[in-house]
């Protein structure tokens, strides 16, 4: 994927032993795609609260694909 000039992005990379790693690509780190980016990452990974919420909306959404295959 190319970005331009006003996008970044947030690339989550998930390990097999379950660890998350945030990345962030953009190339203008001071423009506001870029800074917005940033800001939510670091929401995501110091926010203890955000990402307790994070984790039940992935287990709800877990639960649900699993009840579609009974």
């Amino acid at each position: 994927m190319e970005l331009q000039k006003n996008q970044a992005a947030i690339i989550l990379e998930a390990s097999d032993e379950g660890e998350i790693s945030v990345n962030i690509e953009g190339s203008d780190e001071v423009g506001l795609a870029y800074v917005l980016c940033r800001a939510l990452a670091k929401k995501i990974l110091s926010d203890e609260a955000f990402q307790a919420e994070l984790l039940e909306m992935i287990e709800e959404s877990e639960e649900k694909e699993q009840g579609k295959g009974i």
